[in-house]
Parts: structure tokens; sequence; C-alpha cells
């Protein structure tokens, strides 16, 4: 899909202090849900992250900032024996519903979905996510959601679809009416640290082996503290390995119907 802006943002857009109130509540619900026995884990689609690969009983070294491909390369693999040899994904999350979230967060959505020229139709969103990216974390290539109705979340059915260990469902399944057959249209992440509080961890957009100008891009505009960016789900991204200190920021994911 070709877009004239890839994604849109705004500077320094929550306070500091609101910032700081996200970031000692979510660290509050990592902390107490680790002493609950609960897995603060990120996970992934594919069950590519770090947990669940050492689950089955792999030994699986950091992808960091690589492509699939250039792994390939590298090692003159298959792309199967690169996602059991390699994890993309490592940091601490919890969720947050506040509604006090949604009334501050949400008019940002719609102005960059209009601005940008996207105005894609969206109809709910997920819950929260507050992501904890303590030193060589990170979260590697991937896109957050696919375009069409093969990507649409699916009605999970009490006593039916199994549940991990925390008694979630698996990340294809909600039991939320409001999202059943939607997807995720546009995703928005804030950056909660104050600017050198940690090292690395920067946002990069992949636009793909055909795009006009550079192919990658680092996005600095959400360095300075409070700064919004939003962007199309579909579009390739990652968080490069923090090398640091500790990245905190907070995402969320609209949802709508699949693109016709």
């Amino acid at each position: 899909m070709q877009i004239k802006n890839s994604y849109f943002w705004f500077k320094s857009a929550l306070e500091p202090e609101e910032c700081q109130r996200i970031i000692d509540q979510g660290n509050k619900q990592i902390s107490e849900n680790k002493n609950s026995g609960a897995d603060v884990s990120a996970t992934t689609f594919g069950n590519s992250h770090k947990q669940a690969l050492e689950a089955e009983g792999f030994k699986p070294e950091a992808q960091n900032d690589k492509t699939t491909e250039q792994i390939k390369t590298e090692l003159g693999v298959s792309d199967g024996d690169v996602e059991k040899a390699h994890y993309v994904r490592d940091c601490e999350v919890t969720y947050m519903n506040d509604q006090w979230l949604y009334d501050r967060i949400y008019p940002f959505i719609h102005e960059a979905n209009d601005r940008a020229g996207w105005k894609y139709e969206f109809s709910n969103s997920e819950a929260f996510q507050f992501t904890k990216y303590g030193k060589n974390q990170f979260y590697s290539w991937h896109a957050d959601g696919s375009s069409c109705h093969l990507g649409k979340y699916k009605k999970a059915i009490l006593g039916v679809t199994p549940k991990d260990n925390n008694g979630m469902f698996p990340r294809e399944y909600t039991d939320d009416p409001n999202l059943i057959n939607k997807i995720r249209k546009l995703s928005l992440t804030i950056n909660l640290n104050i600017p050198g509080e940690y090292e690395g961890g920067n946002l990069k957009f992949d636009y793909g082996p055909h795009a006009k100008g550079k192919r990658y891009h680092e996005c600095t505009e959400i360095r300075p503290q409070g700064s919004i960016i939003v962007f199309p789900s579909y579009i390739y991204h990652q968080v490069t390995p923090v090398t640091k200190g500790t990245r905190y920021s907070l995402v969320l994911w609209t949802l709508g119907k699949p693109f016709q």
C-alpha cells in the first residue's frame, strides 16, 4: 500500500508529570504481576519471542536489529531455521485501561489520521500497552497487524479456546465483542523518558526495498519526552536494543473493518 505520509508526530504532547504518572503505574503493575507469579514477558503472534522459544527447548540468539534476510545470508539457512534460532522480542509489558488515558490521547489519533491523509475507518482500540526495555532488550522487525480479512480477530470461546499460564487467549483471539472481525488500523507509541535516560532503543521504520530514498528510517521525532508517533499498523518497524538505561513507552492500537 502506497501512502504519502508513513507516520505523523506530535512533539512533547504529554506533560512530564503525565509521563511519570504512567511510568509509576506501569512499574507498579509489573512488580505486582511478578509477585503474583504472572509472566510479564512480551509476546509475539508467531511465538518468536525469547521466552516462548526457550520454553520449546531452543537456545535462541537475539536477532537485534538485523533483518531475516541478513541472517539467512550470513548463515546460509532457511526462514524456519532463522525463526527457531533467533528471537525477535525481549521486554516486559503490562496493560492499562484508565479512561483518562483514552480521553487524553484519542484526539491525537484522530488528528493524525486526518492530517496525514490516511482517513482510515476505525471504531475501537485495545488496552494501552506499557512497555519496559532494559539493557540489551529490543523488539526486532515486525508489523503490528495485517490489512486483510485473514488478520481479523477471531472470537474466543470460553472453555474451548485455550489460555496460557496467565489466563490469556492466543494473540489472534479475543473475548471482546467490539474487536471481533476487526484488524489493527493505526498504531500509536509515546516516549515516556526524559532524553538521556537511555541509549539505543531507537524506533526505526522499514519502507521496503523499492521505497524512494532510504529504505530504513530512524524516527528521531519521538525522542523528546511525551512525544507521540502515529502510523499505519501494517508498516514494518522495530525498537533497536537498549544499550544503557531503561526505555519506557506506551502503545495503543486502533481497530476497524479490514480494508476493502
